[in-house]
């Protein structure tokens, strides 16, 4: 399996894995969405809160290039750490919602 094609699936199934932990935790309806053609994978919340209805993204992740992009992440969970855990490197992940200033402090590739 080559590298894309495994961190394609990876990403996927950690998304996944959220989603089925998530889902309806808060009354909210989770998905996990998946764009293979363009290789941006997110999980999203919505619903009504009372007379609000909300949408938003809790995690959104990106393959660019052989590289992890983590765009977004408004959980608890440490993705990056996850991912490493799985067997990525930590130079095949970018911290995107970081500045590259920071990124380059960390273990995590900069860009």
């Amino acid at each position: 399996m080559d590298k894309s094609t495994k961190y394609r699936q990876l990403v996927k199934n950690i998304l996944l894995e959220y989603t089925n932990y998530n889902s309806n935790s808060n009354g909210l309806e989770t998905q996990a969405i998946f764009d293979e053609e363009r290789e941006h994978y997110q999980v999203v919340n919505f619903g009504w809160e009372g007379q609000k209805y909300v949408h938003y993204c809790l995690i959104h992740i990106d393959l660019k290039g052989d590289k992890i992009w983590i765009q977004w992440n408004m959980t608890e969970q440490d993705i990056a750490e996850d991912l490493v855990e799985l067997g990525v490197s930590a130079q095949d992940i970018v911290i995107g919602f970081h500045p590259p200033k920071l990124r380059k402090l960390t273990d995590y590739a900069v860009g």
